[in-house]
Formats: structure tokens, sequence, C-alpha cells
């Protein structure tokens, strides 16, 4: 529970002006466009992109003079084409001649279709469908659609996020060359089909930090499948170039696809480069514009060895990834551990319950919650009780949480937080509370979670952290929702403040949160008012870590850094009641 962004940048759907999206564009990864013919080692010519810079055509933009159709295929993907908020439209993309098309590739941003068909056509009048599909789920989304087109159109029927209407960072059409895989293939493929070759595989780096900003950040760390650690070459005798990492997969591979995750410390200038021997390196990928963040690199090469060698730093410090994954068939691959599979919302299978229907004075099931006493974070003035001297049952079916004005070791308040840590945490699924906030200066009621791995010892924020609600009591008709995450966190976690419409401290109100592989939706009332979607997290701000089992929390906080001070007009008592918690999957 810490301080979130206040300006919604979070926010994939915020409306801006032209001005502010040059600057925030300035500030966004896109996907790399540029390919490479492959090397001797491989017969086969490599797959290009072909519509790349080409004049394109829509129906409609959603803002005059921005979100143009150019911009999704500009090879930035921090600028999109966006529609007017109808939900029929169309985006076409001339080619300049007929060409034999192998793919396209499209990266969604929230507003993407769930009902779209891909036309092509040679003169522009004609057209022939090449692809339909009613269940388009966004994200990146690759497509066999194979063909010859001058002309290639998408007709989008059906929207995701009715309210608003279609956008794409990128569009982009292939040609030649074998079709590339997406980019997360399943965890289990048969063999000789494309996977994840680079798990958990031996790796070797040019240097490697190992002090108490980076400790440790070895080369493994970017080769682990865990977006919370990284690479970092050493400070130790000062940054410089070049600066490589490398992985042996085990066995020679042909490589289809390279997905890099930087940290801040990225290359400008870099090679991808493959070999057979770790000693003779063949660049099957190179780029002088390189903007960090996520770099999804579609390059092919045969080699065991596969490496990034960075020849221009983006600052005064040297190069860190936090994930260099190699997909592609042959190697020696380890299989990764299997996620769970997605929920289907709405979800219905109820996994965790408390209805708080104990007699009055009873306090939290120890079954289900640990009481968390001491001294919070956050400057906050309080002392959370141990025992739950500070939390129990009304007999009306509500917890109640209660901060007192109380001399208690050493402090003049308490109150009460309490978690399921080790009792019950999970991955993926509905998350939901019913909660009335109280009002009053500095107060801070918040329904929240934690990564299970903060139990274990890895530090906030690499374990993860997930507001599904905050309150301040100072302005109770609007709630906070945030993500914190190492790239973001505290004042800059991704996240925003929601307007409630209602002022929340009159009543009991809904807040959830419904999770999955895609990304993080806040609901407040059964009303959507954040989506956390994970594509665009990975492209604008950092790694997504929020992959794994999280525990809930529940706390009423006073004073502090985010709410700020209490005065003579804060109520003493002040009492969060909770009505029921419950997780479904």
């Amino acid at each position: 529970m810490t301080s979130p962004v206040l300006d919604g940048l979070g926010t994939p759907r915020k409306r801006l002006s032209p001005a502010r999206i040059l600057t925030l564009g300035a500030a966004l990864t896109g996907l790399v466009a540029a390919f490479f013919v492959a090397t001797t080692q491989t017969a086969q010519a490599a797959e290009v992109v072909v519509s790349q810079g080409k004049p394109a055509t829509a129906s409609s933009t959603e803002v005059a003079g921005a979100y143009l159709p150019g911009e999704a295929v500009d090879g930035n993907n921090g600028t999109r084409w966006a529609s007017s908020f109808t939900a029929n439209a169309w985006w076409q993309v001339d080619l300049g001649a007929a060409t034999s098309v192998s793919r396209i590739a499209i990266n969604w941003e929230g507003a993407y279709a769930k009902a779209f068909n891909i036309q092509f056509s040679t003169n522009g009048t004609s057209y022939t469908q090449a692809y339909a599909t009613t269940t388009g789920a966004g994200g990146q989304q690759s497509i066999a659609a194979t063909g010859t087109a001058r002309y290639v159109r998408i007709n989008l029927t059906e929207r995701a996020l009715p309210i608003y209407g279609y956008s794409f960072w990128e569009f982009q059409v292939f040609s030649g060359g074998p079709t590339t895989p997406p980019t997360t293939p399943p965890t289990t493929p048969p063999t000789g089909t494309t996977r994840l070759l680079s798990y958990n595989k031996p790796a070797a780096a040019s240097t490697w930090q190992n002090d108490v900003n980076c400790n440790p950040c070895s080369p493994d760390k970017a080769f682990d499948n865990d977006p919370a650690s990284r690479w970092a070459t050493s400070s130790t005798n000062g940054w410089v170039d070049p600066g490589w990492i490398s992985v042996d997969l085990g066995a020679t591979a042909n490589i289809s696809q390279v997905v890099l995750q930087w940290d801040p410390a990225y290359a400008r200038s870099y090679q991808i480069q493959v070999s057979g021997d770790n000693a003779n390196w063949t660049s099957i990928y190179s780029t002088t514009t390189g903007d960090g963040l996520k770099d999804v690199i579609n390059a092919t090469g045969t080699g065991r060895y596969v490496r990034m060698y960075g020849t221009v730093r983006s600052s005064a410090y040297g190069y860190s990834l936090w994930e260099f994954s190699v997909y592609g068939t042959g190697g020696a691959p380890t299989t990764p551990p299997a996620q769970p599979a997605d929920p289907t919302f709405p979800a219905t299978r109820l996994v965790f319950e408390d209805n708080f229907n104990d007699a009055a004075g009873t306090k939290p099931s120890t079954a289900k919650w640990t009481y968390d006493p001491g001294v919070p974070q956050n400057g906050e003035i309080q002392y959370y009780t141990p025992n739950s001297e500070n939390a129990q049952t009304d007999g009306a079916g509500n917890l109640v949480i209660e901060a007192r004005r109380q001399d208690y070791q050493g402090r003049q308040y308490t109150s009460a937080r309490m978690n399921t840590g080790n009792k019950f945490s999970a991955q993926y699924g509905r998350f939901e509370a019913r909660i009335k906030v109280p009002k009053g200066n500095g107060l801070w009621p918040a329904f929240w979670m934690m990564g299970e791995d903060f139990l274990s010892g890895r530090p906030w924020p690499y374990n993860g952290e997930i507001d599904i609600m905050e309150v301040l009591g100072r302005n109770t008709n609007e709630m906070y929702t945030t993500l914190h995450a190492p790239a973001y966190n505290g004042g800059g976690g991704y996240g925003q403040k929601n307007a409630a419409g209602v002022d929340l401290s009159q009543d009991f109100h809904v807040y959830a949160a419904e999770w999955d592989s895609k990304g993080i939706r806040f609901f407040l009332d059964g009303r959507q008012v954040f989506n956390a979607d994970k594509a665009t997290v990975e492209n604008t701000r950092g790694p997504w870590i929020f992959d794994h089992k999280f525990y809930l929390i529940l706390n009423l906080a006073v004073g502090g850094d985010f709410p700020g001070p209490i005065d003579a007009t804060t109520p003493f008592p002040s009492r969060m009641l909770v009505d029921y918690v419950r997780v479904y999957q």
C-alpha cells in the first residue's frame, strides 16, 4: 500500500493532446520492425516486414490530428492508430505493389477487436478474405494469413470496450520465410515446434554487477523466466562499450525470435548474434536506434549460442536486461514451470470466502487471517496491534477495523492490518470485497495484495504489489488502483485515481480485480475503472511481474506520506467495515 501515480499515465485510453502524445511517444518503446537476411547457415530467405512506412488510411481517427492511420506502420510501438468510438471501422495499408504475404502481426492497444476480418486486394476495388475471427483476445497477435496483395485491410466489427472504438500500436505485414511463432508459445509444445529455448540455460557476460545496488545481477538472471530479476554489467572498471551477454542453448537450434525486456540501462546500438562454437559470431539482427523497454525481434539464424552485443549505451551506465528470451526449434530446451489456465470471466468457482457472520466481538479467524502487528511504513503514525485488538465482528455480518486515539508502544494511535499470508494465496481470478470506508483527514483504508514470495524474503517491490482499493479520507469521492514493481513503484506506480461518482464513506461498495495472464482489470460496483494491460505495461513502463501467487491484505492506516496528516476534525474511533472478502476462479 504505497502512494500511486496521480496523473493517470497508465490509462490505456486516456485522451491526450497532440503535444502530450508526442511527449509520451518519445518515452515509449516500439516493436522492432527491421529484419535481416538469414545467415548462410539458413537456406530459406528471412521473413521481412513490408508494411513499414507505407501509406495507410482508415475509416476515422479518434482525435483530429492524432492517432493517425500511419502511426500503426511507423515501427514505433509508442504511437498508434485509434478509430472514433463506433462499432464498425476499417484500416488499410498500401504496400505499393502486389506482394506475397506470409503473415500479419497486430499489437493491440486496450481497445482491441473481438470480431474482425482481414482482406487482400491487388487493385483496391475487389477484396478477398484472408482471415476472420469472432473471438479476438487482443495483445500481440500473430496471424497466418497468406496470399498476394497490394492492399491489406482489416475490417473491425465488434469492440472489446463498447464505450470506445478500436486501436492498435502496430500492424505489420510480413513477406517471405517461415511463419514466425507467437511471442509466448505453449509451455510444453510438441517436439519440433517453436518453444522457449533459453530458460535456465548456462549464461555468460562481459561483466556483471554484484553489490548493494544489484545483488546479484549475474547473467543467469536474464534467463530465469523471472522478470523481477536482471543482469547488469559491472561498474568496477567503469561502464564501457562493448558489453555483451550470451546463452548456451545446449545444442544447435534454429532461432526465430528473440525478446529483450530492457532495464533503463538499455542499448541504443546492439546486435543479436549466433555462433556454433562460442567463438565465431554471425549477426542476425542489428539496430542503431534501440529505445529500451521491450524489443520483440523476429530474426532467423542457426547456432548453439545466442548473444546480445551492445556497442552504444543509452546512458552513462552500462547494460541491463530483465529478461532475454530465445525462441525457436532444436536446442536442448528445459520446460519452465507451467502457469495456471486463465479463468473465464465471470469466474464462478469460489476458492476463498469470509463473510464475518460471527457473534459481536469475535476476532477474525486465524485459520484464514494473520494479524500483522507493529510499526508501519510510509510515515504512518498508528501502531498495528497484535491479536486483533482493533479488528472484530460487529454481530451484523461485518468485520470492523477500528483506528483509535490510544497510547500504545510509544505511539498515540492504534489500528489493525491483517493478511492471508501462508493461509491463502492465488494466481489469477476475481478478488473482491464489499467495504464501507471511513471519512476524515489522514485516514487511509485499503484492500490490496502482496506477492507470496515476500514472505520468503524477497524484498518489496520485487515481489509485486496489487492495490485493488485505496481511499484517502480527505476525499472519499475517489479511489486509487495501482501496481508496484521494480520498474514502477511508490509515487511512480502504474495506476490511476478513479472518480467514484458517490461518497464512498456513505455506504458499502464492491471493490474488485479480475486478473489473468493478459493483465488486471479493476472494478468499482461492477464498473471497470482501470485496465492494467500486460502488453501495454511491458511496452511503456517495464517488466510485468504479476504472474505468480499473491495473498490478500486489509488495513486502515492513520496519517502518512500519501493521505497526509490528521487534524482536529479527524474522528476517532474511525471504522472500516468489511461485509465480505471473496475470491473466484
